[in-house]
Parts: C-alpha cells; structure tokens; sequence
C-alpha cells in the first residue's frame, strides 16, 4: 500500500506543468528507479525557456532562426524528463510518472537495460562543475521524498545519477553533485543505511 502522497494520476500539484509529447506506456507499469540528471541550454547558461522547449519538441533547431549555434545539433532530438529542478528550486514537470519519459537512452541498472522503462528522471539546471543551489537541493530532497512516498520501489540504493547507469557515455550530474548532502537532507545520514 503506497504511503500519503499529494501526487496523484503521477503529477505534483505544486509543480508547474509543461507537458511534453515525448514520451509512452511504461511496459509493465513498474516505478523501482530514480535517475538524478543535469541539463543547460546553451551550456552552462541558465534561466532561459530553451529546456521546456527542447522538451516540449518546439526548440527552434534551423541554423538562421536558433537562438544558439549549438540547438543545430539537437535537431530531430526526442527527449524529455519527468522533473527539472531551476536553479531558483522551481518543479517544472514535462510527464506523469506513471509514463515513460525519454530520458536516459542507452542504459543499465543491475543487468537491466533501458532505464526509462522503470525509471523516473529528474534534471536538475546545472553542468558538471559548477555548484547546485540551495534551492535545488531543498526541493531536490522535498520531491524524492515525495517519490519515494508514492513509488515504494525506490529507495536508497535505487537512486543514482546518470553517470551511473550510462558509465563512459554520460556524466551527471558530475562532480559539482554533493551526493553527501542529498542524502543527509534525505534522512540517510551518510547514504549507505
């Protein structure tokens, strides 16, 4: 039996909702995993509105109209995540999570492939090395509890960040993720109980 939770059909109320099309059925309706992420566009820029519409499947892409030389190479690209986290601790939600959204591509958890089968994925705004604010990870914490309260199958050892289920292809949230203080804001003290 799931725990009290305010989400409900898989959406947060208090988040701001940016509903993507990218994204499907879960194959056997299972919730056991949650993947911590980072995104900016363009790199290392923040406060902009391109994430919503990369995930929305609106960001202008044509080399004369992009607002970024780099968007060029994100043409075609379908992807999405469940959760972005700003750097000022806004929830933006792209997909339920009782979906599947697209975001950790080729992957492995503990010998099973294709994480977005079973997984929930959060963005946090943010690049490899340079610090998350306070505010992300006040919320970081505040929703995986929440998460955690309505997906039972995700606990500790089940949350992990991209690097981990996508080694040698993937690096989030990198090193500038203070997985120690995540943990302890999470109750877990050192994580390992």
């Amino acid at each position: 039996m799931k725990s009290h939770t305010s989400m409900s059909l898989g959406w947060l109320p208090q988040a701001r909702r940016c509903i993507s099309p990218h994204f499907n059925a879960r194959p056997n309706n299972e919730v056991s995993l949650l993947v911590i992420h980072n995104i900016s566009l363009p790199a290392g820029r923040f406060g902009l509105p391109y994430i919503d519409a990369l995930f929305q499947g609106c960001l202008e892409t044509d080399a004369a109209s992009a607002a970024d030389d780099s968007f060029v190479d994100l043409a075609g690209l379908q992807v999405s995540a469940h959760f972005l986290i700003r750097r000022d601790g806004e929830i933006v939600q792209y997909v339920s999570c009782d979906d599947r959204a697209w975001h950790a591509g080729v992957s492995e958890f503990e010998g099973r492939t294709n994480c977005n089968d079973f997984a929930i994925g959060i963005e946090l705004e943010g690049t490899d090395d340079i610090a998350y604010t306070d505010a992300q990870y006040l919320n970081l914490a505040q929703l995986t509890l929440e998460i955690m309260a309505q997906y039972p199958m995700i606990n500790p050892v089940r949350i992990v960040g991209h690097c981990d289920i996508a080694p040698g292809r993937k690096t989030d949230p990198g090193n500038s993720f203070d997985w120690l203080r995540y943990r302890q804001a999470l109750g877990l003290g050192n994580g390992l109980t």
